[in-house]
């Protein structure tokens, strides 16, 4: 029998994969959009502004995370966010192979390397690490609870899934869940340990612990408690948490319209989002008739069962690959927490299975795949660093410096709506508005507010889009923000430069 892997051996693996992948591909890609979002917030924290508050914002965890590391290494420009983001990574990859290899009596070192290659290839896109790396940790949080049900243990996942929630509420809402779910499955032929309402008790006081970091800021920062309730208030009144999009069904493929290769991806697409809903059901069904036979059931398994449909929620919430890759991994560290506890004739080609179909659906999305030849991409200066990005990346780059050099010279204020937050992160501006990516429907209270903060900072230079997102006119920024585009219309000179597709750009009327 193979000895056991040592924690930090396993550490070492973690490490190593996440900074291989770091190499071939970290200066891979850029976005203005989504990972300018993240960006842009670290920059501002690291001024000493406040997440949610100052500016729209994730939840505030993820920007300190960032902003201490950065700071350490004295840089804030976007490879140094990428390695901050890439340090959280391998935490959770670590977690998530050290739950893997601690199922499994026979485990192979293949079978991890397999296991390391499926998990790690599920995790993009880059700005959304924080959220894939929370999933797993919660999975180990509430896998050290069912492996011993004791007061301490009950009290310490609460702390964790509510420093998930520091990071992300949706996460502390989804650790919620499946720790009720696993303190109620626990109270079934109870053999030890607290009983159910004393474990919820124990539970709710370490949540409370662990979200002190956001109770404290509403407390002693001024302003704070206002913008987070506001915040919540604004999720509940849109009703959603995502622009939906139609789940790409595996039943729904054209296969007849497509190259084979793509028509065999998408097919996979549709069965992992199946996957995850039967995968959900099924074995919460499995591990509660265990415990009513009295029978064992791993651990890690019991926590990615009631993890497995909250996640769903997410995958389901804007069904489009890289949210199921937010959403997936449940499904895939139960799956190898099952086939690794069967013998090695049968969980190698399980687990060979799996790598494969996830290569196959994932190789794509990778911004190395992606700029694997000079002819697809070319090399840009980023924050004093070079990055090989699509050339309409750098078409985008390229012409926001012209711009800003023409119409905001020396630090000006400029304005960019809806889609493109990395613009100020770029050039190292201010945003002239709290909302930085437009994407939803607001309130004229909230336009007028905005507007006012137009006032104030008096930009000079406006970059508009107003296409419909998703392809729904309702969500064009006229629509959105039609008070917005207004006071754009009336206070802006339409410039003759066509320098991106789609967008439009003003400059102030006072500007000569």
């Amino acid at each position: 029998m193979q000895a056991k892997l040592l924690p930090l051996q396993i550490l070492v693996l973690a490490a190593v994969v996440v900074f291989t992948l770091f190499l071939w591909q970290g200066n891979r890609g850029f976005s203005l959009a989504d990972e300018g979002f993240l960006w842009y917030g670290t920059q501002r924290v690291m001024l000493g502004e406040v997440p949610i508050r100052d500016f729209m914002a994730y939840d505030p965890g993820r920007y300190y995370w960032s902003a201490a590391l950065m700071s350490l290494w004295g840089d804030n420009g976007i490879m140094a966010l990428r390695g901050a983001v890439a340090a959280f990574q391998a935490t959770g990859l670590f977690v998530g192979l050290l739950l893997v290899e601690r199922a499994g009596k026979k485990q192979r070192f293949v079978y991890l390397i397999l296991s390391a290659v499926t998990l790690v290839m599920w995790m993009f896109p880059r700005h959304k690490l924080f959220d894939i790396s929370l999933s797993i940790l919660l999975i180990g949080a509430l896998a050290y609870l069912v492996q011993s049900p004791t007061p301490k243990r009950h009290f310490l996942a609460g702390v964790l899934v509510g420093l998930a929630a520091v990071f992300g509420r949706n996460h502390g809402m989804y650790g919620a869940a499946g720790s009720l779910g696993i303190m109620l499955w626990l109270s079934i032929k109870r053999a030890e340990g607290p009983r159910l309402m004393e474990a919820v008790a124990l539970w709710a006081a370490g949540v409370v612990v662990g979200f002190m970091p956001v109770l404290l800021m509403a407390l002693l920062v001024p302003g704070f408690a206002t913008a987070f309730g506001e915040s919540i208030r604004l999720l509940l009144e849109f009703g959603a948490t995502n622009l939906a999009l139609p789940v790409p069904w595996p039943w729904r493929v054209d296969v007849a319209s497509m190259p084979l290769g793509e028509a065999i991806r998408a097919i996979l697409v549709g069965l992992f989002f199946v996957a995850t809903l039967a995968f959900g059901t099924l074995s919460i069904v499995w591990v509660f008739r265990q415990r009513l036979q009295n029978r064992p059931v791993s651990p890690a398994l019991v926590a990615a069962s009631f993890l497995a449909l909250p996640y769903a929620h997410y995958a389901y919430s804007r069904a489009d690959v890289n949210h199921l890759a937010q959403g997936i991994f449940p499904l895939l560290v139960g799956c190898l927490v099952l086939a690794g506890a069967q013998p090695a004739r049968l969980n190698l080609p399980i687990a060979v299975a799996l790598c494969t179909a996830s290569l196959w659906v994932t190789y794509v999305f990778q911004p190395g795949w992606q700029c694997r030849t000079g002819a697809q991409c070319v090399n840009i200066e980023v924050s004093g660093r070079t990055l090989v990005v699509d050339r309409g990346t750098a078409t985008e780059v390229g012409g926001l410096r012209e711009l800003a050099a023409r119409y905001a010279p020396n630090g000006q204020s400029f304005f960019v709506a809806p889609f493109w937050p990395g613009a100020y992160a770029l050039l190292e501006r201010r945003s002239p508005t709290w909302e930085i990516y437009a994407l939803l429907p607001r309130s004229p209270a909230f336009q007028r507010g905005e507007i006012e903060r137009l006032k104030t900072a008096r930009p000079s230079l406006a970059l508009l889009s107003d296409l419909p997102t998703d392809g729904r006119n309702e969500l064009r920024f006229s629509s959105t923000h039609a008070l917005i585009f207004q006071y754009i219309q009336e206070h802006f000179e339409r410039t003759p430069e066509s320098t991106f597709p789609g967008y439009e750009t003003y400059k102030a009327v006072e500007n000569p």
